[in-house]
């Protein structure tokens, strides 16, 4: 207990007891109330409260939370990795925005009732909210920086612990709360709050407007055709899309509607081609390196995607590829580092076979190539990722040696990072690459080269990625999550 806890008297919402639910959509609704409880509450508080003196009490109030109480070893049905708890115990997981992940709560939940045969618990936790982000979603109020108040904000309202803002679960270092009672979801309250607001910090974009199926890339050519695909899919009353949202939450729903570009683009611009059910396309521009890869798969993560992939450009390692020849990765070879505390080098990163399949099936039918023809375009191999853009500078002796000994194919600066992310935080996760230079055959990436390649390759590669996509929202998400994902004692929601 801190100092001002002690000080001072807490007021808090009245509380109240948790009660048990067997239908899911109404254990949603619960938590929505104890949620939009929550959040009024300090929001009314803190306005009130943050232009005055010193008030004589502390204002808290707690995050919701979903608790299920197992008592039997029966087991699951054996192909599901997901919607079940491994043993007999109490699991536990806050919760933050149910409105957000009202569709998604109500799939885990309904799981949960169903396999087990038991109703879930439905209450507020004994996790603070801090205040940050509870009037996060409020356009009236605003948290002053540190200092501009006449006394500290921590004070009086929570701010952001740490205790409960981290990895722990999804690293495998979590353990049992003081009570026992295990975790049943990825990622806590808080943490799922942080990457909401860094998401909308990085991205200039509203999470609500994120889809399932995310593509990232590493260069705004991708940005201007994903623009054009678009626009063709709003003009056509078929396609099934009903909304394009560009950087600064920019909506268009008309294929000739006007699209401004903001005046200032953020770290990583993302667009969105929305369709019913969050069942459309993210593009985000990640720019170069693993730090931004690393950044944007951390926070995107807490949305639950059914897949991400990598499709921008590499350097190809081969003297038999050919400048805007394809590179399906089946294996990395992690040189990039960022993640090295969290999921060591040594940790294989597997193909999954259901995006390999998809993405070789979306190279065939884009370029009307089959079979051994395919090959002319495409490799499959290992693609590495460094940390050094300039790596072509370095003595070869030694990474090149190590690029031999892997038999790697190509290389670049984020492809591993965004799939070691995707087996870490059981994303689905691939990669197709194009061939945009030849650093050790003598083609190095040249203006004058980038823009023919640009012009045409660009297109092709950005759709053959939008139909691989296309291709995995058709399939059944219990397919598409594979069980190569979880580990050991894995929690019951995805």
């Amino acid at each position: 207990m801190r100092a001002a806890d002690i000080d001072l008297p807490v007021h808090t919402p009245p509380k109240t007891r948790h009660e048990s639910f067997d239908n899911a959509e109404e254990a949603v609704e619960r938590l929505i109330a104890l949620y939009q409880e929550a959040t009024h509450y300090l929001s009314e508080k803190f306005s009130a409260k943050a232009g005055g003196p010193l008030p004589d009490a502390r204002y808290r109030a707690y995050y919701p939370e979903i608790r299920i109480t197992t008592t039997s070893f029966a087991k699951s049905d054996s192909r599901l990795s997901f919607g079940h708890v491994a043993e007999p115990g109490t699991y536990a997981t806050t919760i933050t925005r149910p409105d957000l992940f009202k569709a998604y709560l109500t799939q885990q939940i309904g799981l949960l009732i169903r396999n087990h045969g038991v109703p879930v618990s439905i209450g507020v936790s004994d996790t603070p909210m801090p205040v940050h982000f509870a009037v996060a979603n409020d356009p009236d109020v605003t948290v002053p920086q540190d200092g501009a108040m006449a006394y500290p904000l921590r004070d009086i309202f929570d701010v952001p612990n740490l205790a409960t803002t981290n990895d722990d679960i999804v690293n495998g270092y979590a353990s049992p709360a003081p009570d026992g009672t295990g975790p049943l979801a990825p990622f806590t309250a808080q943490r799922v709050d942080y990457s909401l607001a860094r998401l909308a910090h990085y991205t200039a974009t509203d999470a609500e407007h994120f889809q399932n199926h995310i593509l990232f890339t590493n260069y705004q050519f991708y940005v201007d055709e994903f623009e054009a695909y678009a626009r063709e899919m709003l003009a056509d009353p078929d396609s099934g899309y009903t909304e394009f949202v560009s950087t600064g939450n920019t909506i268009i729903t008309a294929p000739d509607a006007p699209l401004d570009a903001p005046v200032k683009l953020p770290q990583m611009p993302t667009y969105h081609l929305k369709r019913e059910n969050s069942s459309g396309i993210t593009l985000v521009n990640i720019g170069v390196g693993p730090s931004n890869a690393k950044t944007a798969t951390d926070h995107i993560a807490v949305l639950r995607p059914h897949a991400w992939l990598m499709v921008g450009h590499c350097a190809g390692l081969r003297n038999s590829q050919s400048l805007g020849d394809f590179v399906l990765a089946h294996g990395y070879l992690r040189e990039d580092h960022v993640l090295d505390d969290d999921l060591p080098p040594w940790v294989p990163i597997p193909a999954l076979a259901e995006i390999q399949i998809a993405l070789e099936g979306a190279v065939a039918s884009e370029t009307l190539l089959k079979g051994y023809d395919l090959k002319r375009i495409m490799r499959t191999g290992t693609v590495a990722t460094i940390d050094n853009r300039n790596w072509e500078l370095r003595d070869h002796s030694g990474p090149v040696q190590r690029l031999s000994q892997s038999r790697a194919i190509a290389l670049d600066m984020e492809s591993a990072t965004i799939a070691a992310n995707g087996f870490r935080f059981r994303v689905p996760y691939g990669t197709l690459l194009c061939v945009s230079d030849k650093p050790l055959h003598g083609e190095l990436k040249l203006p004058g080269m980038a823009s023919d390649f640009y012009k045409t390759q660009v297109a092709r590669h950005l759709k053959i990625g939008i139909r691989a996509m296309e291709s995995l929202r058709e399939m059944p998400l219990e397919r598409i999550h594979s069980r190569k994902l979880r580990s050991f004692d894995e929690t019951a929601f995805l």
